[in-house]
Order: C-alpha cells, then structure tokens, then sequence
C-alpha cells in the first residue's frame, strides 16, 4: 500500500505575450518486469512511487508478448474502485466480464475506458494469438467527488475511432482529446485527458499545444526519435521502446521520428491535487478509506451500484 502523497502543483498559464514554451524532457521511467494477475509477464512502465510526478495518471503497464504461456493465465476475478482503467489493445484480444453480467471482447485496434467508482469486480483473459499478444494498460485517478459514482464502461471498436492521416505518411489515432480539429471518441472525462496514437515517417516533426499545467508524457513503442529537448540541455532528448518520457512544464510538445520512423502514445491530463492512497487496484484519498473498502470485500458489500452504465 502506498502511503498518501499530495502531487506537485503545476503552473498557471503564461502571460499572453509570453512566446510558446517547448516542453523539455524532465524525468525517464525505464519500463521494470512485472508479474501480475494469475502470472502475466508484463512491464510496468510507471507506479507506485511514480505517482505524485505524474498526477492523475497512476500506472501504466505495456502487456506483449508471443509466448502464450506469458498471457493466458490472464487476470481473474479482481476489484476495482476510485480510478478509470483504459486498456487499448494493439495486436490480439481479450475478453471481459464483470460481477453484473456485462462481457464483451477487446479486439485489436479497440479501447475499453472504464471508470470502476464505487466498485466493480471484473476479470480480463487474454485469448491465445497467433503471432504478437500486446497493448497498454492505464489507470487515470478519479476526483474525490466521484470516487463513488455508479461504475461505467466506454467501448470503443477499431473502426470507430478517428484517424487523421498526413500528406507525409503520418498517421494518429484520435482516442482522446483532439487532433487538427478532430475529436476523440472518449469525451467527458474529469481531468480532461488527451490521449493519441502517433505514427510518424522517418525524419518528420510532429507538434502540437498543450494546456500549461498539464501532466503530459509520451510512450514510445516502435521505433524511435527525440522529445523535445532534455531538461538543462540544448539538445534533443532520445526516447525509444522500453521507457517513459515525462515532459516539464511549458505550451507544446515537439517530438522527430529516427531513421527508422517513431510510434509513441501522447497522453497528458489536468492534474487532480489531491491525496492518494493505494491498495492494489483500489485508490482513494485517505486510509480509512480503503479500510472501508477492504472491509466491504470482507463483508460482501464492495458492490455499491446495482447498474453498469455503458457508453458505445
């Protein structure tokens, strides 16, 4: 369990005749293996004592691999309150289903963002895949003002998610937040997130404003490139597979694929300001609390809502 931390309080927005701040890199996560669930081999790109940098964003784990054995044990029957998990699948599926009788199945290409609120109990089973079985996990806090709202389920298929293509090759998946004007399917999230899939020929810029005050932070995946610069240098920062890049403050963020080309997630949110308190898949904002809901597990009493809201 982690003990209550308060996260750092970002800053105000800039003057309107200060000029546009790039963001510079100010801190790597390097991705640790992990076992969760029944013994599923992942990595752990970020959480636990990550968290007060990089409010309101609590974990992200990246799952893949082609060894069935490192999956289909899967994650069973587990509970969940306080947060939102957003699980985006790249190559693969993995079925779901929950304490209320919703079950469904997260192909490749789809997202579930689900928030748990008051509680839910679930399990997600990863289905044996011929080839590569990979995608992320990110677990968003909730507010203190609806940490006990009713459960609900955002399901998102491949193909109802926008793609904004460039006349360069680059391509980006809209999840979350905007791109050139276009929005994504997920709306009305209480941090307000932004959540992107960029692919990026070799060589070319990509570049886009950003709130200030915003927790922002890029997860390269394919390939690789420079972030913007690194902080108290005039250079680039290198980013590639196998760790996470935290921007500093400021107005934009500027990334330039490698030879090889650059595939990353971009996901920044509005930081919450609020205690945490941890205990496995439970967050909340003080330790009577979750001695509250371990006590529910207790006593058969973790269901708190009778209904699952579900939003196609």
């Amino acid at each position: 369990m982690s003990e209550e931390v308060r996260p750092v309080v970002g800053k105000l927005q800039p003057p309107n005749d200060r000029a546009p701040e790039p963001r510079a890199v100010a801190r790597r996560f390097a991705g640790r293996e992990t076992l969760e669930g029944a013994g599923v081999r992942l990595q752990r790109m970020f959480g636990g004592s990550e968290v007060p940098l990089l409010d309101p964003f609590l974990l992200l784990d990246n799952f893949g691999s082609t060894n069935p054995a490192d999956y289909l044990a899967g994650f069973p029957w587990h509970p969940h309150r306080g947060i939102e998990t957003v699980t985006y699948m790249l190559n693969g599926r993995t079925a779901h289903e929950d304490s209320l009788g919703n079950r469904g199945v997260i192909d490749s290409g789809d997202v579930q963002w689900m928030s748990a609120g008051s509680g839910i109990l679930h399990q997600e089973m990863p289905k044996r895949t011929e080839g590569r079985l990979s995608g992320f996990q990110l677990w968003v806090n909730l507010p203190k003002r609806l940490k006990m709202e009713d459960p609900a389920y955002r399901g998102l298929r491949a193909d109802g998610i926008p793609v904004v293509r460039g006349s360069d090759g680059r391509v980006v998946r809209v999840i979350a937040g905007e791109h050139d004007r276009v929005s994504g399917p997920v709306t009305h999230i209480p941090v307000d997130p932004t959540y992107l899939d960029v692919s990026l020929p070799a060589g070319a810029e990509y570049s886009r404003p950003v709130p200030r005050g915003y927790t922002v932070f890029a997860q390269p995946f394919e390939g690789a490139g420079t972030f913007g610069r690194a902080t108290g240098s005039d250079g680039p920062a290198a980013g590639s597979p196998g760790e996470t890049l935290l921007f500093g403050d400021g107005d934009r963020v500027e990334v330039r694929a490698g030879d090889a080309g650059l595939r990353f997630l971009l996901v920044s949110g509005r930081p919450l300001h609020e205690p945490v308190a941890w205990y496995g898949p439970i967050v909340m904002n003080s330790r009577e609390e979750l001695l509250e809901a371990r006590q529910d597990l207790d006593r058969g009493t973790f269901i708190r809502s009778k209904r699952v809201i579900q939003e196609i």
